[in-house]
Formats: structure tokens, C-alpha cells, sequence
């Protein structure tokens, strides 16, 4: 188990909020940081952290988008080769961001159409920079008892569930796998534990490497690294975000380093 820390940025602000609010008017937040995004990747340079993400909340197009890339860019440069970066990314613009120092790029609303995977486009982006630098976030919501894969800022039911089967199609066109578990994302109440199973399952899928699969969502207290590392096996990296002190909340990067890697 690693711990894989974040840098989400809303209107160019560092910010933590409620992940099933976020729309094109804003955001239910749980904390707004007066410092720019470039404090808080030297701070996981600091600590020898490696793999952790900068997603880029608002909608491409727009000025709100440009000022949270330049936050961004602000992080790369800060941390070059440290940091993963998503958000609008696609096969012509995902060069630019492994150039400025994003050791992978992460996709979701790229690779759906239609609510189907877009096959085309996943090996468009493998042309431009390399499944190595590839990062597919597979963030699900609950829909009739089943986990299915969301896009455009979690707000769009594809018709792709999360399952072993998928992650295990998809990982020839990548280098790891993020996982938010968007229903309780942002609300510090506890891990989607059911979610486990899925990538118990991939993990133990019969002539499978599996590679990395990073969860995000709900963790709120050390109990629950402690019980994510066990019911894992270990085998699955965490994010916390509204939880961490840098954040307003309780927890300190440094007591998580010391669980995960005990």
C-alpha cells in the first residue's frame, strides 16, 4: 500500500469538496486554501511522496479551467516527475502537461462515448505520450445496486460497470488505475469498503499482472487506512483529501506514511 496524496483545484484555488456536487454554477466545499498549489507539491516533495494526482475540476473551455491549468502547472514545476495531473486531457494536449512534469496523465471523459469506451481514443492517447504515462480513473457511482464508471466531473452515468473484467481490458492501454468512490467522496464519513471486492477479484484474476489501483473517497480516520490495508491485503493505494490536516482536517500526511508502510 502507498499513500497517494492530492492537489484538487476548483477556479485556480486548492480546494476540497463534496465530489457529487461539482456542476458548471460551483461546488459544496469543504475548504478553500489561501496557498497556491505549487506550497502544497513542494510540501509532498518534501516528504518523498511519488504518485500523487492534481485534478483540475472545472470545465475545459472556460477561463475558471485556464486559471485551475496554471495552478496546475504551478505543481508540476514545483514537484517535476512527482505528480500525476487530470482534468480535460485528451491525446493532443496530454504531451504537454508529461512536458512540463506530470509523470502520467489521468483520462476518464476522453475514453467514453456514449457511455461506451472509446477504443479509438484510449489508443490515440497511448500514441501520444505512452501507456507508462497513462493514468485511467474509473470513478463510479451506485446505480441499482452495481458501481458504474462516471464522467464529466462525475456528474454522467456511463453504461460501463466497474468490474475485474474491465480493469483487466483496460490495462493494456495503461499504467494504473484511479478509483474515486464518488458517492462518498468529500464527505469524510467512511470508505465504500464494497468496492474492495472488485479489485480483490482483479488482483486475483488467474494469469493477471494487475497493476497499481489507487482509491479515493470517505477516509476519515487512521482506523480506516488501517482497515483498507488489511481488507486489501495491501495491495490497493490510498488518497486522502478533506481528511488531511493540510486540509482542515484531522490527519497528518507523516502518521499515514508510517501506516502504510509498517
Amino acid at each position: 500500500m502507498e499513500f497517494r496524496p492530492c492537489i484538487d483545484i476548483h477556479n485556480g484555488k486548492v480546494k476540497q469538496i463534496v465530489g457529487g456536487t461539482l456542476s458548471d454554477s460551483g461546488a459544496k466545499e469543504n475548504f478553500v486554501s489561501e496557498r497556491g498549489a505549487g506550497y502544497f507539491a513542494q510540501y509532498y516533495r518534501d516528504l518523498q511522496i511519488t504518485g500523487g494526482h492534481i485534478i483540475m475540476l472545472n470545465r475545459v473551455g472556460t477561463k475558471e479551467y485556464e486559471a485551475s491549468k496554471a495552478a496546475a502547472m504551478e505543481a508540476l514545476t514545483s514537484y517535476p516527475g512527482g505528480l500525476q495531473v487530470g482534468g480535460g486531457i485528451n491525446a493532443d494536449n496530454a504531451g504537454a502537461f508529461v512536458e512540463a512534469g506530470a509523470s502520467h496523465v489521468i483520462v476518464t471523459s476522453y475514453v467514453f462515448s456514449d457511455g461506451k469506451i472509446n477504443y479509438d481514443n484510449l489508443r490515440k492517447l497511448v500514441r501520444a505520450v505512452g501507456r507508462e504515462h497513462v493514468v485511467l480513473d474509473l470513478s463510479c457511482r451506485k446505480k441499482d445496486g452495481e458501481y458504474y464508471i462516471v464522467t464529466d466531473r462525475w456528474q454522467k452515468f456511463t453504461r460501463t460497470k466497474l468490474t475485474a473484467a474491465v480493469l483487466e481490458r483496460l490495462q493494456e492501454y495503461c499504467d494504473e488505475f484511479l478509483v474515486h468512490a464518488v458517492d462518498v467522496e468529500g464527505k469524510a464519513a467512511g470508505p465504500d469498503e464494497a468496492l474492495f471486492s472488485i479489485f480483490g477479484e482483479y488482483a486475483d484474476s488467474e494469469g493477471v499482472e494487475a497493476l497499481p489501483v489507487t482509491y479515493a473517497g470517505g477516509i476519515h480516520s487512521y482506523d480506516d487506512i488501517r482497515a483498507l490495508k488489511k481488507v486489501s491485503g495491501g495491495r490497493v493505494n490510498i488518497t486522502v483529501g478533506s481528511a488531511l490536516d493540510l486540509f482542515g482536517g484531522k490527519l497528518s500526511c507523516e502518521e499515514i506514511l508510517k501506516i502504510v508502510r509498517e
